[in-house]
């Protein structure tokens, strides 16, 4: 999976950190309040910003958009390895200057390749980011929502780092619903193109006349 923890970890947070004032929002009265017994529930935050359909198309537009550059590391990776193998076959046959012309081509393909994860990792991070900060401010208010609707007095992310959280039973998680209503408020939109009108038959020509017969 694509995502990067580091973003996950900072929404779970932030989710858990929101929600737990949800309580006592609606109550009628502080004594009716205090009466009711707590209602909690466990979300997986992590787990349900990478099910919807709109976190499943930006995957995929993610691994389509950087696969070029993981391709190109991967062929630069491949011939450090090729060079790693030569010297290692020619240990005893390959003369100092070919050891050291090697060595020196394994030194500057190993920098590009530092440079170039280094580089990836960035505009990834970026990327994943940004997905995780827009699907996490709107699946925070679908969770605000459900919560208020159906009398949660706390919400738990078991996905954050440092989770308080022990044991959830399943009746009490609710992050497959949470995932069903952000994609009812949220749906993707599909790529539709308008398909061009059928080009209007052309009339039919007039049938030729029938040749003479020449006259004996």
């Amino acid at each position: 999976m694509i995502i990067n923890s580091r973003y996950l970890g900072t929404l779970a947070a932030l989710a858990m950190f929101c929600l737990v004032p949800v309580r006592g929002i609606h109550a009628q009265s502080a004594a009716s309040a205090a009466s009711a017994p707590s209602k909690i529930a466990v979300i997986n935050i992590r787990n349900a910003i990478v099910a919807t359909a709109e976190g499943k198309q930006a995957q995929a537009q993610l691994q389509s958009q950087f696969a070029p550059k993981q391709n190109e590391l991967q062929t630069l990776q491949k011939q450090i390895e090729d060079l790693q193998r030569r010297m290692s076959e020619g240990a005893r046959t390959l003369s100092d200057d070919e050891k050291a012309k090697l060595q020196r081509e394994g030194e500057l393909f190993s920098r590009r390749l530092q440079r170039g994860n280094d580089d990836l990792n960035e505009e990834l991070n970026a990327a994943q980011g940004e997905l995780v900060d827009g699907i996490g401010r709107k699946m925070l208010e679908v969770l605000d929502r459900y919560s208020r609707e159906n009398g949660y007095t706390a919400v738990l992310d078991t996905s954050a780092q440092g989770s308080p959280v022990v044991y959830g039973s399943s009746q009490s998680d609710i992050t497959q619903e949470i995932v069903r209503l952000y994609d009812q408020a949220y749906p993707i939109k599909a790529a539709s193109s308008a398909a061009p009108a059928a080009p209007k038959p052309a009339s039919p020509a007039p049938a030729p006349a029938p040749a003479k017969k020449p006259t004996p």
